[in-house]
This record gives structure tokens, sequence and C-alpha cells, in this order.
């Protein structure tokens, strides 16, 4: 091969990889990129199901007697007729 075809191979060599790496957005960057795409739905899906239980449980608390009385028992000590209520306090709660 001459002098003149070995230096245009190792040019388009150059321009290969200037214009795979080179630039503002370079094959690596976007390989980030794509990773925290991947993450960031990952999240979105999390939250998405988050929001779902927490729709669930807001509506149980709105239109389930059941719900609401377990909750009134739990938080506040609420109690039927006939019923006796034990608390059992630690030393150090009031």
């Amino acid at each position: 091969m001459t002098r003149a075809r070995w230096a245009a191979l190792l040019m388009v060599l150059a321009l290969t990889a200037l214009a795979v790496q080179g630039g503002e957005y370079s094959t690596a960057n976007w390989l980030l990129l794509q990773r925290e795409v991947v993450a960031e739905r990952a999240q979105v899906a999390a939250l998405e199901q988050s929001i779902a239980g927490l729709k669930r449980r807001a509506k149980a608390v709105e239109s389930d007697p059941a719900e609401q009385e377990r909750l009134a028992r739990e938080r506040w000590g609420y109690i039927r007729p006939g019923e006796t209520l034990y608390r059992i306090v630690r030393p150090g709660e009031n």
C-alpha cells in the first residue's frame, strides 16, 4: 500500500472515531442517558404503584365501614358499648 492510501485509511479511521466518540453527544454519553432513562422509568412505575395503593386506601377510608372502624379503634381507642379498653403504657410514655 502506498503512503497516500495509508494516510487516507488513517484519516477515515480518525474521522470514524471522532464521529462515534466526539461531539456533544458521544456514544458513551448516549449509553449513560439510556441507563438513566431505564432507571427513571422504573422509578415512575414504582411511584404509580404507590399512588394506586394510596388511592385504594383513601377509597376504603371514605367508604368502607370496617376500615373506618379499624382506624378509629387503632388511632383514637374507640370502643363499642360493652367493650373494655386496656392500654399498655410503657415506662416513660404518656
